[in-house]
């Protein structure tokens, strides 16, 4: 069996930068005006989790699970709150049929590995009309690290596989295959990726 993980912002889903601006904005409703740094990979570790510890760190505010708990309750109020005024982010072209094919294939392990948390991953991919049930998903809830992330998405398959492929759209993911020693599909313009999935995306999966 051949592994085939999958991020979620930029790669299922066309939600990158709202995802980051409504996030922001949670962090802010629970801790007030705070520094955030100047881009996604001046953080040691581009996850929800680690976005977060470095961010009370640089506002020297002590961590404690009571305000990670409102800060992740108040992120995915901010979602649900912007999916009811604008409606569901929009899948990338063809992931939703990719992944429905792959769940369904004899020969293909398929798991979901996000530096999201898994209930805001649930909101997004829920509303949009994906399909998650028998997809495993690995979330910042299960590590702050990336490359641990995508490791218990692929333990999650429970079965021996003979190579991995992650499709991905951040050079943090770029570096985290390389990292594992995976097979890594870029996916959107940041990095030249593909824009949509179809049939000729099979043939990445050789």
């Amino acid at each position: 069996m051949q592994a085939v993980i999958f991020d979620v912002d930029g790669t299922l889903l066309d939600s990158t930068s709202q995802d980051e601006a409504l996030y922001k904005l949670a962090v802010e409703d629970v801790l007030g005006p705070v520094r955030f740094r100047p881009g996604l990979h001046d953080y040691d570790h581009v996850t929800d989790s680690g976005i977060l510890l470095q961010t009370l760190a640089d506002n020297d505010i002590a961590p404690n699970d009571v305000l990670i708990h409102e800060v992740k309750a108040a992120f995915f109020q901010r979602l649900r709150e912007h999916i009811a005024a604008q409606g569901a982010f929009r899948e990338i072209p063809g992931a939703m049929a990719l992944l429905d094919r792959l769940r369904d294939s004899a020969n293909h392990g398929v798991a979901i590995a996000t530096g999201g948390w898994a209930g805001s991953a649930q909101i997004k991919l829920e509303t949009a009309g994906f399909d998650t049930d028998r997809v495993p998903l690995a979330s910042s809830d299960d590590a702050i690290d990336r490359t641990h992330i995508m490791r218990f998405a692929l333990d999650a398959l429970g079965a021996p596989c003979k190579g991995v492929i992650y499709f991905g759209d951040g050079p943090w993911d770029q570096d985290a295959c390389q990292r594992l020693g995976w097979v890594f599909r870029p996916v959107g313009p940041a990095l030249n990726g593909l824009l949509s999935f179809d049939e000729s995306t099979l043939e990445l999966l050789n």
